[in-house]
């Protein structure tokens, strides 16, 4: 028997697994950020009420978005004794969603995708595109944004704001673009996605080494848009983002010990790491270099792909990795890219050539923030010997990271170093 806890802790457990998907549903039925998210949380409190009294319903997600749709005309209503406009809207409303279902649109997987090409509409900032994808999207509040971007919650929250007002007035629809549009907004949406597998991988702050919900939603969000862009033609890239998720993801149950500490990947136990996802990654890198346009997703997952199919460390293809780092800085210049080629021109050619690199990044004012440009450089000069150099390095990298797993990290190797 189904007692009441049990009900609660149910309904618990959707809203963690279920939430986002039915604020997307509601932003798309409603057309507004803030009357949608007051829906979310009426349709919540709702089911608290209820659903101990009458049971769980079949399809919990539809009765959900029904609730919080009726909530806000509701809402809508009681407003409306102080602007009649609003009655007008909340009639409005009943008519056009009359016979609405909440199954997916059939040209369209999903609504949150949906909602990412809104909010990654040309119109908003690049700042303004991340921060409000990474909040309505998947759930992140304003300081873990602030964290993940170097920023202040304060300043984060007022980019939303300012997101959701110029969707609102420019009356931007809640729509996946033509073709024809695709271009100049598939970026956008890619890179998002990637920066959500990047703070689910590696977390920018905490205690945990990974958040492995947010892992899994970039992935499956990665595959909704491969399965929308194949039959337009515009998949290499999004093909190269989901291959690149999927090598780097097959390696986290050995990215960490049991006590949580990190292990680097030379240090890592290949048996542990996830064949299936590799082999689907792995065909999926042939598909996308296939492609007349590869791009700087499709080349890093080439790359990830020589590790993940290195049998050991020692015998990982370096040239190979440098080569491509070559290739990947040439179409997509960065500073981020030079220092990751130089630490494979640092495994190629020896500690000295990279560490050269990596002094003229930083030489050149670019990465001083960064901190792992400070513990890459702090290895090398480990590496070579110079081990106050090394101590300076790995203090500098101390500062700038608030990730408990790596702080402990660069605290082991700064106390290993020699007096």
């Amino acid at each position: 028997m189904t007692t009441e806890t049990d009900l609660r802790a149910t309904v618990a457990d959707i809203y963690r697994s279920e939430s986002r998907r039915v604020l997307a549903t509601l932003i798309r039925l409603l057309g507004d950020f803030e009357l949608a998210e007051e829906a979310l949380h009426e349709a919540f409190a709702a089911a608290l009420r209820q659903w101990p009294r009458d049971g769980l319903p079949a399809n919990p997600r539809a009765w959900l978005v029904s609730a919080g749709r009726f909530k806000a005309i509701d809402q809508l209503r009681r407003r409306a004794r102080f602007d009649a406009s609003l009655e007008a809207i909340a009639h409005q409303f009943d008519l056009d969603q009359e016979g609405e279902t909440e199954e997916p649109d059939p040209t369209l997987p999903d609504d949150r995708l949906r909602l990412i090409f809104t909010c990654c509409h040309p119109s908003l900032s690049a700042p303004a595109q991340i921060a409000l994808t990474l909040r309505e999207v998947c759930g992140l509040t304003t300081e873990e944004i602030a964290r993940a971007f170097l920023s202040t919650p304060g300043t984060v929250a007022q980019r939303i704001v300012r997101a959701k007002g110029k969707i609102r007035d420019a009356r931007i629809p809640y729509e996946v673009p033509a073709p024809a549009e695709l271009p100049r907004r598939l970026d956008s949406v890619l890179h998002v996605i990637y920066l959500v597998f990047n703070e689910g991988y590696s977390a920018s702050a905490g205690a945990e080494l990974t958040r492995a919900p947010l892992i899994d939603e970039a992935i499956r969000l990665g595959r909704l848009l491969v399965e929308l862009l194949t039959p337009m033609r515009q998949d290499s890239e999004a093909r190269g983002l989901l291959a690149l998720m999927l090598l780097h993801a097959s390696r986290s149950a050995a990215r960490a010990t049991a006590d949580g500490d990190l292990v680097l990947l030379d240090q890592q136990d290949r048996s542990l790491w996830n064949r299936a996802q590799i082999e689907e990654g792995a065909a999926l890198v042939l598909e996308a270099l296939a492609s007349r346009n590869v791009g700087p997703y499709s080349l890093q997952a080439a790359i990830a792909a020589v590790h993940a199919e290195a049998p050991s460390a020692a015998a990982t293809d370096w040239a190979e990795i440098a080569g491509l780092y070559e290739v990947l800085l040439r179409i997509h210049p960065g500073a981020v890219v030079e220092l990751n080629r130089a630490v494979a021109i640092a495994m190629r050619d020896g500690p000295r050539a990279g560490l050269s690199l990596i002094d003229a990044i930083l030489a050149r004012g670019e990465l001083g923030d960064y901190y792992l440009a400070h513990s890459a450089r702090a290895d090398l000069c480990r590496r070579l010997g110079l081990a106050e150099e090394a101590r300076s390095a790995y203090r500098q990298a101390l500062a700038l990271t608030q990730q408990g797993p790596e702080r402990r990290f660069l605290e082991r190797r700064l106390a290993e170093l020699p007096r």
